[in-house]
C-alpha cells in the first residue's frame, strides 16, 4: 500500500525525477515492471539528508550519517528483482539501513521483517517508516543469525557482503511446498571479499542440508556484513 504523502508540495516536485529514475533503471536492464513501479512510488527524498535531496533521484548511493549510506537505486532494484517477490511473501531484510529497500518491498505488498545492528540508525529509520505509513517489523540485532521467530521466509535479502551465505539464513528459507506450487525460499546476497562481490541467489530446493541451488549474477561492491549484539524478540 502506498504511504500517505510525505510532503505533498515537495512530492509533486520530485515525481518527475522518480519517473526519470525509473527510465534510467529500465535502460540499465531492470525489466521487472512491478519492481520499477515500486521504485517509482517510494519517495526516496524522504530517506536522505535534506541537504542532499536534490540528488535523491540520481542513481547513486548517498551518505545518511552514522557512517552509513542509502543504497544506489540500481542495486536495490537489482536485488529486489532477483527476489521475485509476490504479494504476501514473507521477506527478511538483513541491514535495515535507511529503510529505502524495506519501503520498496512494502510497495510490492510483501510482509517485511528487517534487522539492523546499528541501534541509533534503527530508531531513526523505524520512525521514518512509521511516518510514511510503511508496515515493517524491525529489530536491533545480528543479521547473520536471521530472525528465527518469524521464519520461514519466502525471501531474504542481505544488504552487505559476506564470504559465504550464513547457515542460519539458509535454514530460515521456506522449504518447497508439498502441494507442488513450485514456491521456494530465495536468499539474495553479495558474496565475496573486500575486492568485490558477486550477487548470488540461493534457492532452497528441498529439506536436506544440501538442497540448495546457487546462481551467480553481476559483480558489485558492498560493505562487509558484520555480526553484533542480538536483541531477538
Amino acid at each position: 500500500m502506498a504511504p500517505p504523502s510525505y510532503d505533498d508540495t515537495n512530492d509533486r516536485q520530485y515525481r518527475r525525477r522518480r519517473e526519470q529514475l525509473v527510465e534510467t533503471l529500465r535502460s540499465r536492464g531492470i525489466y521487472d515492471e512491478r519492481v520499477l513501479a515500486a521504485i517509482g512510488a517510494v519517495p526516496r527524498h524522504a530517506f536522505v539528508d535534506p541537504a542532499l535531496r536534490d540528488r535523491a533521484y540520481a542513481d547513486e548511493a548517498l551518505p545518511i550519517g552514522l557512517n552509513q549510506t542509502i543504497s544506489q537505486p540500481f542495486t536495490v532494484a537489482y536485488q529486489t528483482s532477483l527476489l521475485e517477490v509476490t504479494p504476501n511473501d514473507r521477506i527478511l531484510e538483513v541491514g535495515t539501513g535507511s529503510g529505502y529497500q524495506a519501503a520498496v518491498l512494502c510497495e510490492l505488498e510483501a510482509r517485511v521483517f528487517s534487522i539492523e545492528r546499528h541501534e541509533d540508525l534503527l530508531a531513526r529509520t523505524r520512525g521514518l517508516l512509521d511516518d510514511l505509513g510503511y508496515d515493517v517489523r524491525t529489530r536491533h540485532g545480528d543479521g547473520t543469525k536471521g530472525w528465527p521467530s518469524f521464519a520461514p521466509y519466502d525471501g531474504i535479502v542481505v544488504t552487505a557482503a559476506a564470504p559465504e551465505a550464513p547457515d542460519p539464513l539458509l535454514r530460515q528459507l521456506r522449504e518447497p511446498s508439498e502441494l507442488g506450487d513450485c514456491s521456494h525460499g530465495r536468499l539474495v546476497i553479495p558474496i565475496g571479499g573486500s575486492g568485490g562481490q558477486t550477487m548470488t541467489r540461493i534457492t532452497r530446493t528441498g529439506t536436506g542440508p544440501h538442497d540448495y541451488e546457487r546462481e551467480e549474477f553481476h559483480s558489485f561492491r558492498f560493505v562487509p556484513l558484520v555480526s553484533g549484539d542480538d536483541d531477538e524478540s
